[in-house]
């Protein structure tokens, strides 16, 4: 094998790998941010903190993650569909025919596609319509990023499908 054919084969090696990296660390990056809120910063602020102060403080910690949060949902996007192009290419190559003909990873495919319409849906909504005016009663209630639970289950779930759809192509 030549040199330029070498650099070719290892490239197109190259693209799949740094694609399917750039994907999981946007994902390790947003997941492990929603959990740290869930698990540490939420319960810690409510331990620690006057109750009309949990607010001003979370909508600061909010304020930074849904710019990030943007941001990687959108790499996230980008990157899962090459890698979907990636796993046709490989299941077509593996099997002789495509994805399309693969009916229990487009099962968890499309689970997985719709929990992240679900998390997109809950994401845009909380950008749309997070009311800036506390109500009577609602420090007590309070999350730094509205539906926080739901969303980090979301993404455990969708990290399962992940990790399905992982094994199904191999």
């Amino acid at each position: 094998m030549d040199v330029p054919q070498s650099l070719a084969t290892d490239f197109s090696t190259l693209i799949p790998i740094v694609n399917h990296w750039l994907h999981l660390v946007s994902a390790v990056i947003w997941i492990g941010g929603l959990a740290f809120l869930v698990i540490a910063v939420t319960p810690g602020l409510k331990q620690a903190v006057a109750k009309e102060q949990i607010k001003p403080i979370t909508d600061a910690f909010y304020q930074h993650y849904k710019k990030v949060a943007g941001i990687l949902l959108l790499v996230l996007l980008f990157t899962g569909g090459i890698n979907v192009h990636y796993v046709n290419q490989l299941i077509t190559a593996q099997t002789g025919s495509g994805i399309q003909h693969h009916a229990k990873y487009l099962t968890v495919f499309f689970v997985k596609l719709f929990l992240v319409l679900c998390l997109l849906t809950l994401f845009l909504y909380t950008m749309v319509f997070k009311s800036d005016d506390a109500e009577e009663g609602e420090e007590e209630s309070y999350e730094a990023i509205p539906f926080q639970q739901a969303a980090l289950w979301i993404g455990f779930l969708i990290l399962l499908c992940a990790a399905a759809m992982k094994h199904l192509h191999q």
